[in-house]
């Protein structure tokens, strides 16, 4: 056995050993392509002494380098081990200097935009490069770079019409052996272009001609005409596209100008015939929008003149201007509600059924009483034979319709108003004038004749409150009165027809009250009820019964809620005056709203009910007469205006 001291060296030298077994496995693992440092192995003896042109042979040529090999697992499991992760392995080794300053020559000649030539072309340099170094990822994009700025240039060639540049690029793929794959498709578009030209250049000719002759039109046409036969031979001729742009750019402008001069018809005449060159453009479309928004423009502004034509009171230039701005643009803005003006305007002069208008004294301070504007609409007039209360005077029965519109007072006219008119106007009143008006008398629970009784008083002959109507008036000074209104307003004031009347008393209804047939369930109006009693208690002997409203006696104006048309105390308070001469029945009446008047008549038709009406006299149909100067404690006024 070996001593302990052998033993230690043959340790010692198989510790060394692994180590460079272990170094040189590292190496190889890293650098693959390293020069074998190691000799030569020596041949076999028999071949040395059999072959020696062989063993020359061998000799001479360099010793192969093995390709790197996939390791085997135990070599993976080391390489986790030893070495670090193949993902961050370190990139190949850099070209050799030759190859490098072929590549960089290359990209040098590519940026001069020498791609072809022999020698120092691009792509001959990035070839070269390639012979030297297979494997260059850099020369492979430069050849590829160089392929795709040849058909780029080629694409562009035949896109403009340069057929011997397009020959010269396409023959240059072919003998280069660039694309193989493309070249088929590039020889036919050249084909193309070798039969499209001579058409471009004719279709040229024409467009110049067109632009400084007097025959533009048929010169244009049959410019159009060529570049449509280039179109079917080559749809996708760029040239003859721009050709085509420039024809309709033409008319898009002759529309454009036609639209500027309120031409909407020629524009669209002109955009149709544009459509039918470009289908679709996008200079087609932007054309027809804007077109389209100054159309929209001009609607508005030809919609916004005819609100000012019916803010002036003159409705059939606004139709007629109306018309023309649906004809410019049948969804201009704003014509709904200019339709519901115009027909308020020829109805109710621009105002709206149940509005509340009330108009201020052109020349003063002050303004006229609150007015209802009064819907248009028909109904019948006077009452059945068979209705409770009839009268003869209320037949026959007849439908009247309310063609215009109309205003009526809101109310009774009060003292107040009334006051403002004697002082205005120094107006002197029948009653002071004849001395006298009736009144109700307390203690004897009568109506009697009682001189110094004006419109100053109330019903028994005490001093009127502002806000009561206004009594003891004549129909004449309830005339004068709405002609001081028309006066002082500018407007047409007058008192209501007897039709006009019924037919706002009503307000749509059919029954004997415009509340219904039967008594009032609660109160809606100054009327004599059983429940009533005057200051020294006195009943009415004929009264609705189980009713009482509060009042003996007129009561101020708008202490009850208004009927369905907006009239407070059209039934109750006190009666009114109307602008009819009485008539005995309704024979021969007006077929129409208008006052039944006769020249000269000495009655005047009094309608609605007062404060000390009968039940049967607040009927809606009926009727009753007085003089024209007659004045009293239950008969007041409420003035109508023309709308």
């Amino acid at each position: 056995m070996p001593g302990s001291e052998v033993v230690q060296k043959q340790s010692v030298l198989g510790g060394i050993a692994g180590i460079a077994l272990l170094l040189f496995a590292l190496v190889y693992r890293f650098y693959p392509n390293l020069p074998s440092t190691a000799p030569p192995s020596p041949l076999p003896r028999s071949a040395a002494n059999s072959d020696n042109t062989m063993l020359t042979a061998q000799a001479q040529q360099p010793a192969p380098v093995a390709p790197a090999a996939t390791p085997a697992a135990d070599d993976s499991a080391a390489a986790t081990q030893w070495g670090p992760p193949a993902s961050l392995a370190p990139p190949p080794p850099p070209p050799p200097k030759a190859i490098a300053a072929l590549l960089k020559k290359a990209d040098a000649a590519f940026d001069r935009g020498r791609l072809l030539e022999i020698k120092d072309g691009a792509l001959a340099l990035y070839r070269q490069a390639l012979n030297g170094d297979a494997r260059s990822a850099a020369a492979k994009a430069g050849v590829e770079k160089v392929h795709n700025a040849i058909l780029q240039q080629t694409g562009d060639a035949l896109d403009r019409g340069d057929e011997n540049e397009s020959a010269r690029l396409i023959a240059a793929l072919q003998d280069f052996a660039l694309d193989d794959n493309n070249v088929a498709a590039l020889q036919t578009r050249l084909k193309k272009l070798r039969q499209t030209t001579p058409l471009l250049t004719r279709a040229a000719e024409l467009l110049h001609q067109a632009a400084s002759e007097a025959s533009a039109g048929k010169d244009q046409a049959a410019a159009l005409d060529v570049y449509r036969q280039i179109m079917k031979i080559d749809p996708g001729n760029k040239l003859a596209d721009q050709g085509l742009a420039q024809i309709e750019r033409g008319y898009l402008d002759r529309a454009l100008g036609a639209a500027a001069q309120d031409d909407f018809g020629g524009a669209d005449q002109t955009l149709a015939a544009a459509s039918s060159i470009r289908p679709g453009s996008h200079e087609l479309l932007d054309t027809r929008t804007r077109i389209e928004g100054i159309r929209r423009q001009r609607a508005t502004a030809v919609m916004s003149q005819a609100n000012s034509a019916l803010d002036a009171g003159n409705p059939d230039l606004a139709q007629l201007l109306a018309q023309k701005a649906l004809g410019l643009s049948p969804d201009v803005a704003g014509i709904d509600v200019f339709n519901e003006r115009l027909h308020n305007a020829r109805l109710y002069a621009n105002y709206k059924p149940g509005q509340v208008i009330s108009d201020a004294f052109v020349d003063r301070n002050g303004k006229a009483p609150p007015l209802i504007v009064i819907p248009t609409g028909s109904f019948i007039m006077g009452s059945p034979a068979q209705e409770s209360g009839h009268r003869s005077s209320e037949e026959p029965q007849r439908e009247v319709k309310i063609s215009v519109g109309f205003a009526l007072g809101r109310d009774e006219v009060s003292v107040a108003e009334f006051r403002t008119f004697i002082d205005d106007a120094n107006y002197q009143t029948d009653a002071e004038k004849l001395g006298s008006s009736i009144i109700y008398d307390e203690e004897s629970g009568r109506t009697l004749e009682r001189h110094g009784i004006t419109w100053r008083k109330d019903y028994n002959g005490e001093s009127a409150g502002d806000t009561l109507p206004v009594i003891h008036v004549s129909w004449n000074d309830a005339h004068a009165y709405a002609q001081w209104l028309s006066t002082r307003t500018g407007k047409h004031y007058r008192l209501p027809s007897e039709a006009e009347y019924e037919y706002a008393l009503r307000a749509g209804s059919a029954t004997r009250f415009w509340w219904g047939d039967g008594n009032p369930a609660k109160p809606l109006a100054n009327l004599t009820g059983d429940g009533d009693r005057s200051p020294t208690r006195h009943l009415w002997a004929n009264s609705f019964p189980h009713y009482s409203d509060g009042y003996w006696g007129p009561a101020p104006i708008g202490k009850f809620p208004a009927n369905p048309f907006g009239l407070r105390d059209i039934d109750g308070n006190v009666s009114d005056w109307v602008e009819d001469c009485w008539h005995d029945s309704y024979l021969r009446a007006p077929a129409d709203s208008r006052a039944w008047v006769n020249p000269g008549c000495e009655r005047r038709v009094v309608r609605g009910a007062s404060w000390g009406s009968a039940p049967d006299q607040a009927r809606s149909a009926f009727r009753g007469s007085l003089p024209a100067d007659a004045r009293n404690a239950q008969v007041g006024l409420r003035v109508a205006r023309d709308l």
